[in-house]
């Protein structure tokens, strides 16, 4: 989300406006950070920014795999 207005040379905020954790994997399943690094975010360096954003894509499939739903129930002994 960029606003004009406070355009720094720094990372983007990765937040996506869909904010909820994954019960699983405890990302954030807009933006693939942990409750710590939302949090850490606005003191973070611009560098540790980079470093994290540079992580998230691979992160996005954590949350993403089905449990299995009602087959999966139904297969339990």
């Amino acid at each position: 989300m960029t606003d004009p207005l406070w355009k720094r040379d720094e990372p983007d905020s990765p937040c996506q406006n869909i904010c909820a954790i994954h019960p699983i994997s405890k990302l954030c399943i807009g933006c693939n950070r942990t409750i710590d690094e939302i949090s850490q975010w606005p003191q973070m360096t611009a560098a540790a920014r980079q470093e994290l954003a540079a992580k998230l894509p691979a992160r996005a499939a954590a949350h993403k795999q089905r449990r299995g739903g009602r087959a999966a129930r139904q297969a339990k002994p």
